[in-house]
């Protein structure tokens, strides 16, 4: 497929862009300090030359008052301005253009001396705010502009102001956060005139040609959010005032709808951004959960756009766009929009990387160089490991055998794509299985592999993963009771009232399969989160509809913590919320006794006992690695710097791709 709208070239401003396609922001925890730069430049480079029209870079302080954290990124000298041309000049020697982006945290600063519009605390940080007095207000406002002029002179093409997610120039026009009486609140006209005075101030800066990108809130998604028509009027009023494009942004962080993690539609918020480029002279970007070309293409062939955004499908491959032109996007390395090792690592203050691509932000340390050894390689089980393991040992030159026990590939990726809003782990699959193919990679299914058959490879790769484990209650062998691995791959279909045994990840992913009505659309998962017609709906936020689940479901667990503690920092609480909604009631501190036909005997906290009559108990109670392989190949005196363990193999505390998947890679680096 060709992608002639993606492709075509584009003008904002006095720059011309190769292609439609932005790398959108995200902070990656490699602005914060100086001795990063080179990492970051090399970050940037590996897009840039992958083809991305234009990359923006994660979000940079106008002032310290505006930091994400203490000592966090910021632009706010000509010192930190001449650093950043290492970054600029890495980008534009691959052809590339970059924005930076300027963003003043507000009251998400994770810091004591936040400031926001009003003294109201966020819902998500510790600190609350002081309220910017009127002379404040105009001297940040002054501090924009400029931070927008460093950019330029630090080599940027164009900047972008950060004014949505719940940031400070959002919190000033929003009633929830502004009930300022001053010049800069009370109605909806002043509540506009912060980020129409930053706009206006930056281009006083920067002259007429420089483009400046301005990243507005389409749906704020919280309670006293702005109304659609207080959104189009500051497109006007921002157009007015010299933006040269609006890119979209959708709800705050502290909103409780989730928008871009994987149980999000595809291209879910399309309809707001063809709405405000309706009403709007400048180029529109349409963003989140757009992760596929054909997406993209879709979206801009149906004038609902002028450019899209994509952020994290540029983490997971950087080679996106260059792979969609030459007509391989069939070898594109697909966003599953996990959060897992991106935004999950950011915000518990790690770098991030990608789970799908460990290489992401390591570019210079984790490297899959080209070897001159004429080496075999012979990787033993074809989950998310193995998987990783041949594929990168394969890009470095190894000739490479792929053994796998079952007929398909996947592993445990081939349970966890069954569940509602994982679908995405499909594309992994179908990336692995085209670059197999690509890289000529010898794939062996419906083969398993004794010592005997690997004595002749140099290096033996064990990745034979995980099995469930079976807890030791009385009545494990009732016909009642299966596996998570028998419900999930259909090989058992439960009745109508079902006990989930552990509260993990994967008994939280059951307990949602096990309720999930399949004839629910993307219009009702909208329905049940409560998104509603901006229109109508001030903040796009109206009354959710009540799900109607398919199964009565009790989940246990033996821990006597909340369910879910466990999940990712940014997702695990919608996984929560759909338990939720989803009437599945959650037991902790449950002590198992046995399983009959009358169902699950079991006791809380040493109480009385109680009998849960259900149909199937589905065993979720952990997994055990299966190593036996690795074992004898060390007992039959097989050097072991020659056999590799990794995966569920390795570790089996709790099924993790992120793991898997770097271990594979780093284990193919250093063969």
């Amino acid at each position: 497929m060709t992608y002639p709208h993606l492709l075509a070239p584009i003008t904002i401003g006095d720059l011309e862009l190769r292609n439609r396609v932005v790398m959108g922001s995200m902070h990656t925890g490699l602005e914060d300090r100086v001795r990063d730069l080179p990492a970051l430049a090399a970050y940037f480079a590996e897009r840039a030359r992958g083809g991305v029209g234009l990359i923006v870079t994660g979000g940079y302080a106008p002032n310290r008052r505006g930091w994400l954290k203490p000592f966090a990124s910021e632009m706010t000298t000509r010192l930190q301005a001449m650093r950043h041309r290492d970054v600029t000049g890495a980008v534009h020697e691959e052809g590339g253009a970059i924005a930076l982006q300027v963003l003043h945290a507000g009251r998400y600063g994770y810091h004591p001396f936040s400031v926001s519009a009003s003294a109201q605390k966020s819902p998500i940080t510790p600190f609350r705010p002081s309220a910017l007095s009127t002379r404040a207000v105009d001297r940040t406002a002054s501090d924009f502009a400029r931070s927008v002029a460093l950019a330029r002179k630090a080599g940027y093409d164009a900047v972008e102001i950060m004014g949505s997610e719940g940031y400070l120039i959002n919190q000033f026009l929003a009633t929830r956060t502004n009930d300022r009486t001053d010049a800069w609140g009370g109605t909806a006209e002043r509540r506009m005139r912060f980020p129409v005075e930053v706009v206006r101030r930056a281009r006083e800066l920067v002259g007429d040609g420089f483009p400046i990108v301005y990243r507005i809130s389409l749906l704020d998604l919280v309670e006293g959010g702005q109304t659609w028509e207080e959104v189009v009027e500051l497109a006007h009023r921002l157009t007015d005032a010299g933006v040269t494009v609006l890119n979209t942004g959708i709800g705050w962080h502290e909103a409780r709808v989730p928008t871009i993690i994987t149980q999000v539609p595809r291209g879910a918020w399309r309809s707001a951004t063809a709405r405000l480029k309706a009403a709007v002279s400048v180029p529109v970007c349409a963003s989140n959960r757009i992760n596929t070309p054909e997406l993209a293409e879709e979206i801009l062939a149906a004038g609902e756009a002028d450019l899209v955004s994509m952020a994290r499908p540029l983490l997971a491959d950087p080679a996106f766009v260059a792979k969609a032109a030459a007509g391989r996007a069939d070898e594109i390395n697909t966003c599953i929009a996990c959060n897992q090792a991106c935004l999950d690592h950011v915000f518990a203050n790690r770098k991030a990387s990608c789970l799908v691509n460990p290489r992401a932000c390591r570019e210079t340390t984790l490297v899959l160089a080209p070897t001159r050894r004429a080496a075999t390689v012979a990787v033993v089980g074809a989950g998310p490991a193995g998987l990783a393991a041949a594929v990168s040992a394969a890009e470095r030159g190894l000739a490479v055998t792929l053994f796998e026990r079952s007929e398909d590939l996947g592993g445990q990726f081939r349970l966890a794509m069954a569940v509602p809003g994982k679908e995405e782990f499909a594309e992994t699959l179908r990336y692995y299985r085209r670059r197999l193919a690509v890289l000529g990679v010898e794939v062996r299914t419906g083969t398993g592999a004794g010592v005997a058959d690997l004595a002749s490879y140099d290096d033996v790769v064990v990745a034979t993963g995980v099995v469930p484990r079976v807890p030791g209650v009385d009545g494990i062998d009732h016909p009642s009771v299966v596996s998570y691995a028998d419900v999930l791959s259909g090989a058992v279909v439960p009745g109508r009232r079902v006990a989930v045994i552990g509260a993990g990840g994967i008994g939280v992913d059951v307990s949602h399969w096990l309720t999930h009505d399949p004839a629910d659309t993307d219009e009702d998962w909208m329905a049940h989160w409560g998104v509603g017609d901006p229109a109508v709906h001030p903040g796009g936020l109206t009354e959710r509809k009540p799900r109607t689940p398919i199964r009565e479901v009790t989940l246990l667990q033996r821990k006597t913590t909340p369910i879910g503690l466990g999940l990712g920092k940014t997702s695990g609480w919608a996984h929560r919320a759909v338990l939720k909604q989803s009437g599945v009631v959650q037991v902790s501190g449950a002590a198992y006794h046995r399983i009959d036909d009358h169902g699950l005997h079991y006791a809380v906290d040493g109480g009385e006992p109680r009998v849960l009559a259900v149909d199937h108990v589905v065993l979720c109670a952990g997994q055990e690695s299966v190593r036996s392989l690795h074992d004898d190949l060390l007992a039959a005196g097989r050097p072991a710097v020659h056999v590799h363990l990794i995966g569920g193999a390795d570790v089996a505390a709790e099924l993790d791709a992120k793991r898997a998947i770097e271990q594979g890679t780093r284990v193919a680096a250093a063969l």
